[in-house]
């Protein structure tokens, strides 16, 4: 199922959120299961299964990650619950650095410091994927879209990184 054409949007990384929020709810009431409440049970289950396709493509395509990973897989590349590893070892480094620095936050004279600045470290990388992302979606050739998958595999970890930075947020502020 493509997503971009269930909400009417253009297959493009670049999404108004806002756009999307409208579009997702005026689905969602038109295909509402109590709209079928009367209807016959087929048409029940129907709306139903409808509804939850609606949610599944918005999480997608609200999520820059799981967007990406979506126009991929619609262009033949499916990166979902691939077990890959990297041959970048700058990244790898980079990666095992960070991680090293989460690891010894409590040992830090101001953890709460050292957590704001691996934040913005995590941040800056992030964003710079991203921009990186939008440009080798935006391409189209396969060359790009191999390039995107990478950008989307490193972005997971970057993801994964932020959650656990978070859990040890909470846990300093317990």
């Amino acid at each position: 199922m493509n997503y971009f054409q269930l909400f009417d949007l253009p297959e493009q990384f670049e999404l108004d959120l806002a756009e999307l929020g409208s579009r997702y709810l005026a689905l969602q009431k038109r295909f509402h299961p109590d709209n079928f409440a009367a209807g016959s049970e087929r048409d029940r289950l129907l709306a139903v299964q409808q509804t939850a396709n609606i949610n599944d493509a918005y999480h997608s395509l609200k999520h820059p990650l799981l967007r990406a990973e979506h126009m991929l897989a619609l262009r033949g590349i499916k990166l979902s619950n691939e077990q890959r590893s990297f041959t970048d070892p700058e990244f790898l480094m980079q990666q095992m650095e960070l991680r090293e620095q989460l690891a010894e936050l409590s040992a830090e004279p101001d953890p709460e410091q050292a957590l704001f600045a691996i934040e913005q470290q995590l941040q800056q990388q992030r964003k710079a994927l991203l921009k990186d992302l939008h440009q080798a979606l935006a391409a189209t050739t396969a060359e790009q879209d191999q390039l995107a998958a990478e950008l989307v595999r490193k972005l997971k970890f970057f993801y994964k990184l932020q959650q656990e930075l978070e859990l040890i947020e909470q846990q300093l502020q317990d």
